[in-house]
């Protein structure tokens, strides 16, 4: 028997949605009214391409992936489209990712400027990595036929948990990139970062929009009454075509 959404959930989702449009905008608006814009020309207005993809990608698109079996309507029928749904939104979210990458390394490269120096990019690349390690791991074990119910059950809380950590990392690399975006960009201005310029105050409302989105989607995520029921008969194997999954 299914067990019923309370409107908590509902509301929750709205909120969600809320956030992390409010997220990607407020990085459009202050990468388009502070920083002059977008171009893809290896300048600084390409290196603006870089938050706002990576706040698309590492943070909405793949929070908003991790919570498709959250929604009521996974619980019933085949599982497959919602396996692919996950899969799809995340794949998603990593080429949004990974442009973002190219964005950024190329106007480094033509600027003469180092990369992977900072604890921003270690935290940012550590969580692309394991995106791409954790994207891998489910395609190969969650969604193609081979593995055995055995294996899936020993790899999940493994899977659950990587996802949750790479959100939280993705969100940690988006607040200290903001921050250290402000900083090079303010530290020669008439009004330091320190006095908390208009900018200041806009790019750090921004980072808050990020936190709370971030951390609303960690609380559905751990909410034990808004998990997917376990099915209470499974195959040993649940081939990728199969009406049942």
């Amino acid at each position: 028997m299914i067990r019923m959404a309370s409107g908590w959930f509902y509301l929750s989702c709205l909120l969600l949605g809320s956030l992390g449009s409010m997220c990607i905008l407020f990085t459009i608006y202050w990468m388009q009214y502070w920083r002059g814009g977008f171009a893809w020309n290896g300048s600084i207005y390409m290196f603006n391409w870089h938050p706002v993809l990576m706040v698309a990608g590492m943070v909405v698109f793949y929070g908003g992936a991790s919570l498709v079996y959250r929604l009521p309507q996974s619980w019933v029928g085949p599982k497959l489209p919602w396996k692919l749904l996950h899969a799809a939104l995340h794949l998603m979210a990593f080429i949004l990712t990974v442009v973002g990458l190219v964005a950024v390394f190329t106007f480094h490269n033509h600027g003469k400027i180092a990369n992977l120096y900072s604890l921003h990019s270690w935290l940012g690349i550590t969580a692309v990595f394991l995106f791409a390690c954790q994207w891998c791991l489910g395609f190969a074990v969650f969604l193609l036929p081979w593995a055995s119910m055995w294996l899936r059950s020993l790899l999940k809380p493994i899977h659950v948990f990587f996802g949750a950590a790479i959100l939280s990392l993705s969100i940690a690399s988006v607040i200290s990139g903001i921050n250290e975006k402000l900083f090079f960009s303010l530290k020669n201005t008439t009004r330091p970062y320190n006095s908390l310029p208009s900018e200041a105050v806009f790019a750090n409302s921004t980072g808050m929009l990020v936190v709370a989105f971030g951390l609303l989607v960690l609380y559905i995520l751990l909410a034990s009454s808004w998990k997917r029921p376990e099915p209470g008969i499974l195959t040993d194997r649940q081939p990728l075509l199969h009406d049942g999954e």
